[in-house]
């Protein structure tokens, strides 16, 4: 499953969110995505695990948790429309 995360704050990596995951089961790519003109985190990521019972778990549990003083939100990404 595929998991968009959001509100991130500027210094979250993906090591930080690769360890929250992790505790609900093998997380197989972590995302940050970083703006290319400033090269800072534009404050939301992708991630993907296998395991859509552990991914909705981490969903339902992670979605406001707080990191960095920002409550971050999880969600099951929607496909990109064209």
């Amino acid at each position: 499953m595929n998991i968009y995360v959001s509100n991130l704050s500027f210094s979250v990596q993906n090591d930080d969110l690769r360890k929250h995951f992790s505790e609900y089961g093998e997380v197989d790519s972590v995302n940050v995505i970083i703006d290319k003109v400033t090269n800072r985190s534009r404050g939301f990521a992708f991630i993907e695990m296998k395991d859509n019972q552990a991914a909705e778990k981490a969903i339902r549990e992670l979605n406001g948790l707080t990191i960095d003083n920002r409550a971050i939100k999880v969600n099951e990404a929607r496909e990109k429309r064209d």
